[in-house]
């Protein structure tokens, strides 16, 4: 069979009439098995962005494609339009002012302190009838559809070219997952096929009807009982001016743009101008006005008019003209036919018969609303001239009348991304609210979906980045998305520059507040002191501020304070009893004011991060200090923002991937290769629910580990442990030594509890390692030094070959190196030159 003949596309393949005839049968069970499985938003935005790209790009094999299915004249625009719709940033947006997030299918918890579990599910197969005189609203009804999670079947006209069929082809093809393929059906045919519309609609759960009446009306017959019926119909705008605006002749000029723009053959073109007047002269007068402005503009485009559009002008202008004799109408045309101004003293709304022809009309404010509310269901743009406070006044009244969108004249036909269509929101008409009700097992867990199966992202693609890397994408930021400035804390090295835009910082902080629940965080008792570090542009303090407002806890935005003793009354003061804050800083003020925390006994939790606490501190922390919980509060970065999160079964260094966020990689330390599961190597992150900046493998600097199989917190996230970063690892006296070697040592052979800091000098002929320990940490300096003598078999070696000189003091906790921005500890100060 010919490719010309296969003019259906169904779930992958083209087919023809025979074909889908069959499959129209069984479409029921078609759509039972594709709803099986759902539909993550991440794969259909990863999808879409990758076809906006190819069709960006005139000479690119898709974009040749495609404009073979579209008059020459005309493929170069509609591509471009279509890929301004279907990039990353343009359907973020959609989605989050239609559905209030980019992931509005998983169950969250739109109230934290409630175990209820609320989201946005797909209504189930939404047929769209769509309309034979716009190239674009045919396949782009049908990614409506498929933002929303559903499956999709489309009708397209006979007359039609195979543009809806193919472009849809080509997004499924760009899915490497086949999720859309499932979810794509796109049929030809004519109306008069009423059995092919029946078993079209029969099985529908939303049917979505572009036309007029007539169509809506012939569509409504076949949709059963308790389906949503979606009507996209024609709608009628006017503009609207006050006499001041009237007068204006840039406001004329506006208007004229507005009535010759896509000849009138939008819906939101005016066919109507009202003046703020009951005087039939000022609206004569203005007629004229008119009639000169739309003289002066460019001649049409396009072709002839059909023998209908021709008999409806011809009809309209012939009635108005008898009406003259009566004193109730004023016709100007111009010589070649190319437009008309019908002036009329009567208010009531009238359709204009379109392509440059516009009724003037009397309509003082105080009559809109029982002149225009009888056609409320036809309204749709209103455009308003006048002063500030006139458009203040009237676009209350005119949206009273039941007008869905007020612009300024000479904008009416113009949008922005996410704008409500005909007053409602489309992803919103093809979803459903669902909510789950839960009990207290349940506390926390922060999203429903994760118990029930994994995320499943894009596989990250494209070269290894390193921070070098990530500074140089941000030239390259559109300055709309770096609305957010941050700089990394420096403690390995330079602080670096991060740019956010607001919506990308909202998703990572709604992230980190599931993550935390998920440690044990209850933002209904809770009473928390946040004492991360602020200032500098460095971030933590205000992303914890951010993900405590949004959890609903209650929170004391302390910030970490040199004066600890001051801090510490402000805990007992207001009864905190959860502290937030980097590890070494919490140390710091529990053991300065040991004997007034201990004395308190109300400091329950602990959620730190940016660094961890060993195994003796966590001991000590829960005997001394008689805390209950004591748990990472993040795992992240400044480039990337929360990476990981602990659950209430983690400990150590072990964490959830946020795999809504992010796919994590690990890759052998010295090739650019996946270690096997279970193996050591360098973590790689891919950010994909990200609008503003695109960072693809990202090698962060750390080193870690997968863990296999399901957690004992019941989620489907993927877990890791974290085993130091690469700068741990040191070139010392032709050795490499290990950092978190010294703190194990420290640890489990002298039950040291403390922080360390490794100092690297030039010692004359010989290297220095320097081993800096708190002095409160009770460890003599000398059996210290045995003990790393006696452990570390390549550090003995060093000495023992007098290449390195080793020596351990004992200092001050506040003595010890820490990176000036955020307050952590420089676990390596390599002084050498």
């Amino acid at each position: 069979m010919t490719e010309t003949m296969n003019h259906h596309y169904w779930q992958g393949a083209f087919i023809g009439d025979d074909e889908a005839e069959r499959r129209l049968a069984t479409l029921p069970a078609a759509v039972e098995e594709a709803l099986a499985a759902p539909l993550d938003t991440e794969t259909v935005l990863a999808a879409c962005d990758r076809l906006a790209t190819a069709l960006s790009d005139p000479a690119h094999p898709v974009s040749v494609r495609l404009a073979g299915h579209l008059p020459a004249d005309e493929s170069g625009d509609v591509l471009a339009e279509l890929a301004a719709f279907l990039g990353r940033d343009a359907l973020t947006r959609k989605l989050r002012r239609e559905l209030g997030s980019t992931a509005p299918q998983r169950l969250g918890r739109p109230d934290a302190k409630e175990t209820v579990y609320e989201a946005w599910a797909p209504v189930g197969l939404v047929a769209h009838i769509a309309p034979g005189n716009a190239a674009t609203v045919a396949p782009l009804s049908l990614i409506e559809g498929l933002l929303a999670g559903n499956v999709n079947i489309l009708k397209t006209s006979s007359g039609d070219t195979l543009l809806a069929q193919h472009l849809l082809a080509e997004l499924a093809a760009l899915d490497p997952t086949g999720a859309l393929a499932d979810r794509v059906i796109v049929l030809r045919f004519s109306s008069s096929r009423q059995d092919w519309l029946r078993l079209m609609c029969a099985p529908a759960d939303a049917v979505a009807v572009w036309g007029g009446e007539a169509a809506v009306e012939g569509v409504a017959a076949h949709v059963p009982p308790g389906c949503r019926l979606v009507e996209w119909g024609h709608k009628i705008s006017f503009a609207y001016l006050t006499r001041d605006a009237w007068q204006d002749p840039a406001t004329l000029a506006a208007l004229a743009a507005d009535v010759c723009l896509f000849e009138q053959q939008a819906c939101s073109s005016p066919q109507v101008v009202y003046l703020d007047t009951e005087d039939a002269d000022d609206v004569f007068a203005f007629a004229d006005r008119l009639a000169e402005a739309l003289a002066a503009m460019p001649a049409p485009e396009g072709d002839a008019l059909d023998p209908a559009e021709e008999a409806e002008l011809t009809t309209t202008e012939l009635i108005a003209r008898l009406e003259e004799h009566l004193g109730l109408t004023r016709v100007l045309t111009a010589p070649d036919g190319t437009w008309r101004v019908l002036a009329d003293t009567r208010p009531v709304l009238t359709a204009s018969p379109l392509h440059r022809s516009v009724w003037i009309k009397p309509l003082p404010r105080k009559r809109i609303i029982p002149t225009l509310r009888p056609m409320r269901r036809y309204l749709q743009t209103a455009g308003i001239a006048g002063s500030r406070p006139d458009i203040a006044e009237l676009s209350g009244t005119v949206l009273a009348a039941g007008a869905t969108r007020v612009t300024p004249v000479g904008a009416m036909t113009a949008g922005y991304s996410g704008e409500p269509h005909d007053g409602v929101y489309a992803l919103q008409r093809y979803s459903r609210r669902v909510a789950v009700q839960a009990d207290e097992r349940f506390a926390t867990t922060a999203c429903l979906d994760d118990l029930a199966r994994p995320v499943v992202l894009p596989p990250p693609t494209g070269p290894l980045r390193d921070k070098a890397d990530v500074q140089e994408l941000n030239r390259d930021v559109d300055p709309r998305d770096a609305e957010l400035y941050f700089r990394s804390g420096g403690s390995t090295g330079t602080p670096a520059l991060s740019l956010f835009s607001y919506d990308d910082y909202d998703t990572q902080m709604h992230a980190a507040a599931r993550g935390l629940l998920a440690a044990g965080y209850d933002p209904a008792r809770d009473r928390t002191a946040n004492l991360f570090y602020c200032g500098g542009m460095y971030g933590s303090f205000i992303s914890f501020f951010s993900i405590l407002e949004r959890l609903g806890g209650v929170q004391l935005p302390m910030a970490a304070g040199t004066d600890h003793r001051a801090t510490a009354e402000t805990l007992i003061a207001h009864r905190a009893d959860t502290l937030f804050g980097m590890p070494s800083y919490l140390w710091q003020l529990l053991h300065e004011e040991a004997d007034l925390l201990r004395s308190y006994g109300g400091i329950r939790k602990i959620f730190y991060g940016g660094e961890h606490f060993t195994a003796e501190q966590r001991r000590t922390l829960t005997e001394t200090f008689g805390v209950e919980v004591i748990h990472s509060i993040t795992y992240g970065s400044t480039d990337l923002g929360p990476l990981g999160y602990q659950c209430t079964e983690s400990s150590g260094s072990v964490h959830h991937l946020h795999a809504d966020l992010h796919t994590l990689e690990v890759l052998d330390a010295d090739a650019d290769r996946p270690v096997e599961p279970g193996e050591t190597g360098r973590l790689v992150f891919t950010t994909h629910a990200r609008r503003g900046q695109s960072i693809g493998r990202y090698v962060i600097g750390d080193l870690g580990r997968t863990l296999p199989g399901r957690c004992p917190c019941g989620s489907h996230s993927p877990r890791f442990e974290l085993l130091g970063r690469l700068g741990d690892v040191m070139r010392v006296a032709t050795y490499f030594l290990n950092y978190r070697r010294f703190v194990a040592i420290a640890e489990e052979r002298l039950h040291y509890s403390g922080e360390l800091q490794i100092v690297l000098a030039n010692g004359g002929p010989r290297e220095a390692l320097t081993v800096r320990m708190e002095r409160a940490g009770d460890v003599p300096a000398d059996a210290a030094r045995e003990a790393f003598l006696a452990d570390y078999p390549e550090l003995r070696s060093a000495v023992d070959e007098r290449l390195l000189d080793l020596a351990v003091e004992t200092v001050d906790g506040a003595g010890l190196d820490r990176a000036a921005m955020s307050g952590k500890l420089r676990a390596v100060v390599d002084t050498r030159q």
